[in-house]
């Protein structure tokens, strides 16, 4: 019924093929242990000793996305002067444990636990009281979920949104609707999991968070979904780190709307919006997943420009 010729697709689905070779450092392999004892993996990339040192960068994937992915950027940015530590949430990569049918984790726990976890391990390891946030997608959607913000300094969300499905162009928003509210529903009841890859959108995902995955994007505002009944677990209004969203013209998920419905979860945050046009980079395509990729460097000076608040 659908196949990787579709746009949802073609955006969504990285592939695995950009992670370095196994001749090529990515850095130190890293356990990161959650606060309800949930172990991660992820890998630590430290900057040049003999490069001018900037700040730590906590790069958080887009959901579906192993940290491989993020392997070449990440080394990249080292190179510039940054510490980086990417990880895996629960459920995902290095960090499922077991059988992903058996699995429990839920897209609320990535924030709350996971990203919250990765935050202060890098802090402690770095020794800085802050760190930059790079979230891609969905990894730049979730701040509001961290006690923890503060030791956040600023924020750049790579293709970050709410992903809300009203404010997707119709001609996306049909079958967006229809695979994450009918078909991965359905497919989870028969397999236990949801079959993420079998659509195409990245790698298949415990049934709770692809379950709430679809319900936020149907609901708008995001993760502010995981806290209406428990406001005491809302950070929202009191992230006041700045925050730059770089999205492309060509991004069916990040739109103008649906990207605005993320920045008005955070009322006391600076703000800024960067929309990039891949033809200035020299760049056919950037959509969704393409910013990482190592045919899109060129994009990367942007992206490391934003983390320093130069762009």
């Amino acid at each position: 019924m659908f196949n990787n010729s579709m746009p949802l697709m073609q955006m969504e689905r990285p592939h695995m093929n950009e992670s370095p070779r196994p001749t090529e450092s990515v850095g130190e392999r890293v356990t990161i242990v959650c606060a309800d004892g949930t172990p991660l993996q992820g890998h630590f990339i430290a900057a040049p000793t003999d490069q001018p040192r900037k700040a730590p960068v906590l790069v958080s994937p887009a959901t579906g996305v192993k940290q491989q992915f993020y392997f070449r950027f990440a080394s990249w940015l080292a190179a510039q002067g940054h510490d980086v530590l990417v990880f895996d949430y629960r459920g995902i990569g290095l960090s499922l444990q077991g059988r992903l049918r058996d699995c429990k984790a839920s897209l609320k726990e990535w924030g709350q636990q996971d990203q919250v976890a990765a935050l202060d391990w890098l802090v402690q390891r770095t020794g800085q009281e802050q760190v930059l946030l790079l979230g891609h997608s969905a990894g730049g959607q979730m701040m509001g979920l961290l006690p923890n913000h503060h030791r956040i300094s600023r924020v750049v969300g790579v293709a970050a949104s709410t992903g809300w499905f009203r404010g997707m162009r119709l001609g996306f928003r049909i079958p967006a609707y229809t695979i994450l509210r009918g078909v991965i529903p359905l497919g989870t009841l028969l397999k236990g999991y949801a079959p993420c890859s079998a659509v195409g959108l990245g790698e298949d995902l415990p049934a709770k968070v692809a379950s709430q995955w679809g319900r936020w994007c149907a609901a708008g505002g995001y993760a502010t979904n995981a806290t209406r009944r428990h406001p005491e677990q809302d950070f929202h209004s009191q992230v006041n780190a700045p925050i730059t969203v770089v999205h492309a013209t060509d991004d069916d998920i990040a739109t103008p709307r649906t990207v605005a419905d993320l920045l008005r979860t955070f009322p006391q945050a600076p703000h800024r919006v960067l929309r990039i046009r891949p033809a200035s980079h020299g760049l056919r395509a950037i959509g969704h997943i393409d910013w990482f990729r190592a045919s899109h460097q060129s994009v990367w000076p942007t992206i490391a420009a934003a983390l320093n608040g130069e762009a």
